[in-house]
């Protein structure tokens, strides 16, 4: 089966089933080609799908970014959410300010909670050295915004970026590595959920 009949059989598609059956076919197969069509159904209200076209989008990786990026829906929360968890998911680091900018401040709790764990799969190694301290220094101060985020979801997805943050710069940034456990326990002594304070706890022992 073509490329384009994959396509076809997602724009055709008549019932959450099919689209979804149809939407998982088109990711499995890997192409380029589809990544569009795979960025439209992150706006289709069918989560089961939007979850398929993500697995897709994840599996193609780098060549998905920019048009993730380019494709960011303003409006629709939902759409947003998805591609914001698709470009987390990938952690490419040129998707590093859309994730900044929408763990520290979007109006989603969905949306900031996608983006802060985005935060914490940032493949460093593909930034050029000399931007690192800046944008691991930024990246730095937005998960530690995250911890006193209202939503608990949000808090709890900023304890796994901030755990992975830290041990990516416990050698190279010891000062930031001690505050991070400092903080990361006092989140889990004092957060009024008992899932974050776990995660904490967790981290922290992850952390040594």
């Amino acid at each position: 089966m073509t490329i384009q009949t994959l396509i076809q059989a997602v724009k055709k598609a008549d019932s959450a089933a099919s689209l979804f059956k149809a939407v998982f076919a088109l990711a499995q197969a890997n192409s380029v080609e589809a990544i569009p069509t795979l960025i439209t159904v992150l706006g289709y209200n069918n989560p089961g799908a939007a979850v398929a076209a993500i697995d897709g989008l994840t599996q193609l990786g780098e060549p998905a970014v920019i048009p993730l990026l380019e494709q960011l829906d303003g409006y629709n929360y939902g759409a947003r959410a998805w591609a914001i968890r698709a470009l987390s998911d990938i952690g490419d680091p040129r998707a590093l300010e859309v994730l900044l900018e929408s763990a520290g401040s979007d109006f989603s709790l969905s949306v900031r909670r996608a983006a802060a764990r985005g935060l914490g799969n940032i493949q460093w190694d593909k930034l050029p050295p000399e931007q690192l301290p800046d944008a691991q220094f930024q990246t730095l101060m937005i998960l530690q915004k995250t911890l006193e985020d209202p939503e608990w979801i949000v808090r709890y997805a900023g304890v796994f970026g901030l755990q992975n943050l830290a041990i990516t710069i416990q050698k190279t940034q010891p000062e930031w590595f001690i505050k991070i456990k400092e903080q990361l326990q006092q989140l889990a002594n004092t957060d009024d959920i008992l899932a974050v304070r776990a995660r904490a706890k967790w981290a922290i022992q992850k952390l040594g």
